[in-house]
């Protein structure tokens, strides 16, 4: 550029509607199940107890959505495809929101880069219909249709061809609409849903109606959603703490997921991605989840709409919480206190992958190990080999001594004291390996695995203990400085007392530096300064970080690894049975440190259908 072109004053202009309804779809309209979110929260607005979505090429040429909603008057219509237009608010309080939409420019978005049809009639008064396409605008004319309002929108982004070509593919596109609409689903249990793929004249996703009260019809609703696996295996959660209410379920830490694909949030019924709730969903399961693994659940944060900003984001997926510490710590301590409620429960599907194990055939009959736990997938399961078969048989011999046994006359090996039955996890009556304790229930048998069980014992026992006394610390020889800018080191000494709880004695030093001079005594080899920048990086990306924590946990899981009763110790009836009540009183004990299992259960009837029976 010449030194002439800089001279030359850029002209300011005023943008025509139709191009800055062009920009405005851009941020609120990034593919069809952004627009077919924008046209169902719409309809839950309107007080809609049936909604049909009907599809077609992933929603890239036909999007309709139907309800039965209170519909719009004639007059009504224009005004509804106006920028800024918007029956939700009257503008006097923007913490007032109570609906999904209020910022009015979903259907002019939609309007100016598609061909958009609204056919509404409400209540006494008769039907009319408008169009707009590509921001060109017709005026209202009366038309057939019972009260609520269909809006149709076709050929998506026609006036906007460039980003077409960022669009994915149609069962891409397809996939993207049912997630949209299941979220809402879940979250409105007495409403219906229906979503259909128009050429292919097929049903991709139904939920009719629920009855009953609130709780249980969002039982019954996820049930349908998220699978009956997912109830099966979830715990209920209902928690308040200053005016927040956290309600909804969490699936237990042996029923997880590869990705985070079954994590549902809501605020004030809205669904959101949110940063602060995501990372205090993983808070809660901070120590009993495996390597890779992540939670499943669906939770309902409610509280007073001027406590939560939801105008943060054109397509309102994020929100900003005034009092984030509070929310953050509701979460973390409900799914906290859940998971120890729990005790000892571990999913049902972790026995039925054990059984699908049994049941299949190997490839080639290739020597394995007895009881060789796949710990990669979710199927913690063990395939039965002649090894383990003959181990078992063993213990009918009269070779075998071990303590506490003695041979029944049958030639089954049973302890010498009855053991009750009818506790979840029965009584022992054999150790396989020197590993697995193999009980008796009164409704199947339960496997345990002796090291991990014990294991996790020891370590709740550490954490208790812990907690009651405080983390001792070391005082170093010479502190630690570690040079921050001023918000940084502001940022860090306000959570002193909280690290100071852990261990770690951080002071200011003056200027933006802080000086550490006192690390956990648990922890032997500690970079303070690389930790220091850790937790701040946390502090920004979540307000609030639990790194300290998970090393102060990690040593103490090691140290319970290595004072437990380890893998091929042959232990008595009175050891197993002993072992077996203590899981029972232990939190969190369906789960090592790990996040494998520590007990599975084959059912009675399962096991005789594997023999036919």
């Amino acid at each position: 550029m010449s030194s002439q072109d800089t001279n030359i004053r850029p002209v300011i202009r005023q943008l025509d509607e139709t191009v800055a309804n062009r920009i405005a779809a851009g941020e609120v309209v990034e593919r069809p199940a952004s627009a077919v979110k924008e046209l169902v929260e719409n309809a839950l607005d309107a007080g809609a107890s049936r909604i049909r979505v009907t599809i077609s090429q992933g929603g890239k040429s036909l999007i309709r959505v139907e309800d039965d909603g209170c519909g719009m008057a004639a007059q009504d219509l224009p005004l509804a495809l106006s920028r800024h237009a918007t029956s939700k608010i009257d503008g006097s309080d923007l913490l007032d929101i109570r609906s999904f939409g209020f910022r009015g420019e979903a259907l002019p978005s939609l309007g100016a880069v598609g061909r958009l049809t609204i056919t509404s009639r409400a209540e006494g008064a008769g039907a009319a219909q408008i169009r707009i396409a590509g921001g060109k605008l017709e005026p209202p004319r009366p038309a057939a249709g019972n009260r609520g309002t269909v809006v149709e929108l076709r050929d998506l982004f026609f006036a906007t061809p460039a980003r077409l070509k960022f669009l994915r593919s149609d069962r891409a596109e397809t996939q993207a609409i049912v997630e949209v609409i299941r979220r809402l689903a879940m979250a409105e249990p007495y409403v219906s849903f229906l979503l259909a793929d128009e050429p292919e004249d097929r049903i991709l996703f139904r939920a009719d109606a629920e009855q009953g009260e609130l709780f249980d019809a969002l039982q019954t609703r996820l049930s349908r959603v998220m699978g009956r696996e997912f109830i099966e295996n979830a715990i209920p959660i209902d928690a308040e703490r200053d005016g927040i209410t956290l309600t909804g379920f969490a699936a237990l830490p042996t029923y997880s997921r590869g990705a985070a694909v079954a994590q549902h949030l809501y605020v004030n019924g809205r669904p959101v991605r949110d940063k602060l709730l995501t990372g205090a969903l993983r808070a809660g399961y901070m120590d009993v989840l495996a390597g890779g693994r992540h939670p499943a659940a669906v939770l309902f944060v409610t509280c007073d709409p001027h406590q939560v900003d939801v105008n943060v984001h054109p397509a309102k997926a994020e929100v900003r919480f005034r009092t984030p510490e509070i929310a953050r710590g509701l979460v973390v301590g409900a799914l906290r206190h859940a998971l120890a409620g729990a005790g000892h429960r571990a999913s049902s599907t972790v026995g039925t992958a054990a059984l699908a194990a049994m049941r299949s055939e190997p490839a080639a009959p290739t020597p394995r190990p007895a009881y060789q736990a796949d710990y990669g997938n979710r199927a913690w399961a063990a395939r039965p080999s002649a090894q383990a078969v003959g181990a078992a048989l063993a213990f009918q011999s009269p070779a075998f001594q071990a303590p506490g046994f003695a041979e029944a006359p049958s030639g089954r090996v049973e302890p010498e004291l009855p053991a009750p039955e009818d506790a979840p996890l029965g009584a022992a009556r054999a150790q396989l390996h020197e590993n697995w304790i193999v009980a008796q229930t009164a409704r199947g048998i339960v496997i345990v695995d002796q090291h991990a069980a014990h294991e996790r014992l020891v370590y709740e026992r550490l954490k208790a203990q812990a907690e009651a006394n405080g983390i001792a610390s070391q005082a170093l020889l010479i502190p630690e400085i570690v040079e921050l800018s001023q918000p940084d080191a502001e940022r860090i000494l306000s959570i002193a007392p909280q690290l100071e709880a852990l261990g770690l004695v951080v002071e200011a030093f003056g200027g933006s530096a802080v000086a550490v001079r006192e690390v956990p005594a648990l922890i032997r080899k500690l970079d303070a300064t690389a930790l220091i920048r850790d937790i701040l990086d946390d502090l920004t990306d979540q307000g609030a970080s639990d790194r300290l924590q998970a090393r102060v946990d990690a040593v103490l899981s090691s140290m319970a690894c290595h004072g437990s009763v380890r893998s091929g110790r042959r232990m008595s009836a009175e050891e197993m049975n002993a072992l077996l009540r203590e899981i029972e009183r232990t939190p969190r004990s369906g789960q090592c440190n790990h996040g494998r299992p520590t007990w599975i259960e084959l059912k009675l009837s399962d096991i005789e259908n594997l023999f036919g029976r």
